[in-house]
């Protein structure tokens, strides 16, 4: 921010959100009798400021993964953010995009880094709770709502015995969820699993209202517990590719090298059979 711009003129380009972020990060910072400067894309500090505020820039920014530019998220993005410029009603009406328009299908789940993207988990049509996550984060980040990504590992029985064979386990390593920063604090949101799905595993799907946290189903509709958060590995700005794999490989060995099995098959297909 230039000396001459006032801070209205500052916040313009990026909208309502990018005013909040600043108005938030100065409430935040400690002052000591000095100005404190800050732009949400391009950070420039007068004083020390906690690491939270200058990763802004980033939960704002196109990743690899997150891939916020690209065409395909940025049309999807710009078709189901709605009407409203607030920002909690475009990240609720992305989010019910999102866990609809890419059916849950863990069988999609490939070595290939590039199937992480949010495009390409869009384009498929079908991906798991991590390319959705990372596609929930892109949308939010066009719409100039910071995002990032969480990963845990959870217990998983919102599963089928003929996945549960191929994982040799019931715990779902590296399971993927959405952080958003609405209203000055990050709240949870996991678009993973769509009503088809939750219909046949006779479980309401997950809501969102962007104020609470959304991250599990505890318990069916019959009170059987469906999921259970293990180990949290924390948020990143983008998924943490080397990271990723590496868990992955130290939980599923026998998914990795080259006897590793073809993953074909559809969880909805699985559950019809059933």
């Amino acid at each position: 921010m230039n000396s001459w711009e006032t801070f209205d003129e500052f916040c313009r380009p990026s909208g309502q959100q990018a005013a909040e972020i600043v108005r938030w990060a100065v409430g935040k910072a400690p002052m000591f009798g000095r100005n404190v400067v800050i732009s949400v894309l391009n950070v420039s500090l007068d004083s020390w400021l906690p690491l939270e505020i200058v990763l802004m820039h980033a939960y704002l920014s196109p990743g690899r993964f997150i891939d916020s530019d690209h065409s395909s998220v940025v049309e999807f993005a710009e078709k189901h953010r709605g009407n409203s410029r607030d920002p909690l009603e475009q990240a609720i009406n992305l989010y019910y995009a999102v866990r609809e328009a890419v059916r849950y299908n863990p069988y999609t789940f490939s070595l290939d880094p590039n199937t992480l993207r949010g495009s390409y988990a869009l384009a498929a049509g079908e991906s798991y709770c991590v390319p959705k996550a990372t596609l929930l984060a892109g949308a939010a980040r066009h719409c100039g709502i910071p995002a990032r990504i969480g990963l845990a590992d959870v217990r998983n029985h919102l599963s089928t015995p003929r996945l549960l064979e191929l994982l040799k386990s019931d715990v779902f390593a590296m399971h993927g969820y959405t952080e958003l920063h609405l209203n000055g604090r990050w709240v949870k949101a996991t678009p993973a699993f769509n009503q088809g799905l939750c219909d046949l595993f006779n479980v309401a799907p997950l809501e969102f209202d962007g104020i609470n946290d959304s991250v599990f189903h505890p318990f069916n509709r019959d009170g059987e517990q469906l999921m259970e958060y293990l180990i949290d590995h924390g948020q990143f700005t983008d998924v943490p590719e080397a990271f990723f794999f590496e868990h992955l490989e130290k939980c599923y060995p026998h998914l990795f090298g080259d006897q590793s099995p073809v993953l074909p098959g559809d969880m909805q297909s699985d559950l019809s059979r059933a």
